[in-house]
């Protein structure tokens, strides 16, 4: 237990908002909850606010920060962590790890000093409060290097990197708002791993609840997986037919129609700006500008039909002869958007373990 801790900084409310300090644990451990009665009307709140978790988690990618009953929403936390692990889909259970995160980041945004020093400390932190005002900002926390990194190597943004931090005898010094979003980094990664427990067998109403739930995101899977890839360019995750139409058409040769349009589909949908993506098609010897600005626009949605469209799949182009050559990534997914959701975990792995 940590000082602050000791010190009962952590209200029921608190407790409620971060059901994942340990002061929940022995919160609920009194109420000797009985997994298989839950559906019982003793526990049928709970169980269905760990179903709201999860249902908002699919539909909207975050939890929600409301909530009336501070006793049911800090017994949810776990029963939730429950179902999703017991849905066993690693694509749900990231969705999930991501919502309750992002919901702690919001919360925290607003929250008194003490309680975010409480949490990072749970993650065993070397932090500490540090109020310095640097025109034009006011830093409100010092946290040591090794810390920020670990958790600032994820996030594709150019202030997150060390050299453009301020920096002081191995402390980094953050605002409010800068600390709670690595502590989202911190409680994704908790999460998560309490996601990988095995769950022994669930009585017919919960299986069947964890049944609907994963009817809902399979129904979502597609659209979701569009909507998740982080918004910045990173080249070496690039899958090997993408990044050789980007090379040829950056070095000014032309490439096939096909190529092109899985090209910008790609680009766009993993964030590039349709002005970005113009300008790659300008070191080309027929560029033009209208009739690029015209396609580009199309493919992204701003034109037509409104359709944003996705780039075609792997087998369709091998048959068009754009795939230059599987790699191992390849051999195991069928769309270029896969392979680089895929290769970006290893990418950022490798750069957290280079910068550690």
């Amino acid at each position: 237990m940590t000082e602050l801790e000791g010190r009962q900084v952590f209200t029921e409310r608190d407790i409620a908002k971060y059901p994942f300090v340990p002061k929940a644990a022995e919160y609920i451990r009194p109420l000797d909850i009985d997994i298989d009665e839950l559906a019982s009307p003793d526990y049928i709140k709970i169980l269905e606010r760990a179903e709201d978790r999860i249902k908002e988690a699919i539909l909207f990618n975050i939890v929600s920060k409301e909530w009336s009953n501070d006793a049911v929403e800090i017994s949810s936390f776990p029963i939730a962590v429950m179902m999703v692990a017991a849905a066993a889909d690693s694509f749900l259970k990231r969705r999930y790890a991501l919502a309750e995160a992002k919901r702690v980041s919001v919360l925290l945004k607003d929250e008194r000093d003490e309680i975010i020093m409480g949490i990072a400390e749970r993650f065993n932190w070397k932090i500490r409060s540090a109020k310095i005002h640097v025109d034009p900002l006011t830093y409100d926390f010092a946290l040591h290097f090794t810390d920020f990194l670990k958790n600032a190597t994820v996030i594709q943004d150019k202030k997150w990197k060390l050299v453009n931090r301020l920096v002081s005898n191995g402390e980094v010094y953050l605002l409010k708002s800068e600390t709670s979003r690595l502590l989202e980094e911190e409680v994704r990664r908790y999460i998560e791993v309490k996601l990988d427990t095995k769950v022994g067998s669930l009585s017919q109403s919960i299986t069947d609840r964890v049944d609907h739930l994963k009817s809902l995101f399979m129904e979502k899977r597609g659209k979701i997986q569009f909507e998740e890839f982080p918004k910045g360019l990173i080249i070496a995750a690039f899958p090997p037919c993408i990044k050789r139409s980007y090379d040829t058409i950056e070095s000014g040769h032309s490439v096939s129609h096909i190529s092109r349009f899985a090209l910008t589909s790609f680009l766009i949908r993993i964030g590039m700006t349709v002005e970005n993506v113009i300008d790659l098609f300008r070191s080309l010897s027929d560029f033009d500008e209208r009739m690029t600005r015209y396609q580009v626009e199309h493919i992204a949605g701003g034109r037509g039909s409104r359709t944003k469209y996705i780039p075609p799949r792997c087998d369709m182009l091998r048959t068009h002869g754009v795939c230059p050559g599987m790699d191992e990534i390849c051999k195991r997914i069928r769309h270029p958007l896969a392979y680089y959701r895929r290769k970006l975990r290893t990418v950022r792995t490798e750069a957290s373990v280079e910068r550690a």
